[in-house]
């Protein structure tokens, strides 16, 4: 079982704790990581009634999130995918309740207010979350704020401390979608914020291998009601894909340090192209949106033209991913049609910078 905590875990670095937690007890012939629990029932009276209810594969993975994202008082809990993560966050918002959200956010989760908003469901409320007094201030008689920071594919910061006491004076809950910049560089909990949502299936687990979600709460009644949703609706992750989850998570720091190196100097050498507008860079994290100039023609070009960077629409693995974002259709209106969201991952930088040049070189 994943009993294991080491000597003054508090006092270790996260990439220590990323390594070191979730794992069974350090004794003579135990096996080093908790097995892959392939196991739909369970001999009564245990830990577990059934495989719905839980699993030791999912309680490794869950301690050492937790302990990542929000310290020894926090909780998680696994989710099939980001989308039922997302999804059950959601489902904490009271019938008629308003939720405040970015214009710019995840298409899933757009999609999904949209849906809820026309169904009666709840209400939404869509700002520039750059905008802090207009968040704060759209927050008045709302049940949640939810945003991401950096935006996808926006790539827009958001002030979360003054967000959270802003929206925490109105009575609003705060979620924050901590999928690109991941608790390795930023820890919304620890600015106040209520809970994190992970799609794990990108930096978490980061190796395109595993569709999955997360979210850690700091308060163990939003962990309660989370767990009763996920076993209510069976939005449960498989045993064996938290276990990549979690193998994935041992590694995320060497993979983060040197896919955020690399998006750094792609920065410095695509700075000034002729055939771009903008090269969007919030400053950390290995996620890069370019604006590519004539629109959407040239920027599907692009994405068709390298022979390094794959196109793909998902981002987080060791490989290099781009993908021009106003193909599909629930992308804000608002992200400019050359948009091209890059996901930088861990291949030499001379060997991306070349392929991107050449495709780049090629549309002028």
């Amino acid at each position: 079982m994943p009993s294991h905590e080491p000597v003054d875990a508090p006092a270790l670095h996260p990439e220590t704790l990323a390594v070191t937690l979730g794992r069974p007890a350090h004794e003579p012939g135990a096996s080093m990581n908790v097995p892959v629990h392939l196991t739909s029932t369970y001999v009564a009276d245990g830990e577990f009634g059934y495989g719905r209810f839980g699993n030791p594969s999912w309680t490794a993975f869950e301690q050492t999130l937790a302990a990542l994202e929000g310290g020894p008082d926090a909780s998680c809990v696994a989710f099939g995918s980001g989308m039922a993560a997302i999804a059950a966050v959601l489902d904490l918002v009271p019938t008629g309740g308003v939720v405040v959200a970015p214009r710019h956010s995840y298409t899933g989760t757009v999609s999904q207010l949209d849906d809820r908003a026309a169904s009666g469901r709840l209400g939404v409320r869509y700002v520039d979350i750059t905008d802090t007094a207009a968040v704060v201030a759209a927050c008045e008689g709302a049940a949640m704020l939810w945003f991401e920071s950096p935006t996808n594919p926006a790539l827009e910061l958001a002030d979360i401390p003054a967000l959270v006491v802003g929206a925490h004076a109105h009575g609003a809950l705060v979620a924050v979608d901590n999928t690109f910049a991941t608790p390795l560089l930023q820890r919304p909990l620890e600015n106040g914020a209520d809970l994190v949502v992970h799609s794990a299936t990108k930096y978490i687990s980061g190796h395109s291998d595993v569709v999955m979600g997360a979210v850690v709460a700091a308060d163990p009644a939003f962990t309660a009601k989370l767990t009763a949703t996920r076993t209510l609706t069976g939005a449960i992750p498989s045993a064996l894909e938290t276990f990549l989850a979690l193998r994935g998570l041992r590694t995320l720091a060497v993979r983060l340090d040197r896919a955020q190196l690399n998006a750094q100097e792609l920065v410095r050498r695509l700075a000034g192209h002729p055939a771009l507008e903008e090269v969007r860079y919030p400053g950390f994290g290995a996620i890069v949106s370019i604006v590519v100039r004539g629109g959407a023609e040239p920027a599907e070009q692009l994405a068709a033209s390298t022979r390094l960077w794959v196109h793909a629409t998902s981002l987080g693995g060791v490989e290099s991913t781009l993908e021009r974002r106003r193909r599909w259709a629930a992308e804000a209106p608002t992200i400019p049609e050359g948009l091209v969201r890059l996901s930088v991952g861990i291949e030499h930088v001379d060997d991306l910078a070349a392929d991107l040049l050449q495709a780049l070189d090629a549309l002028r």
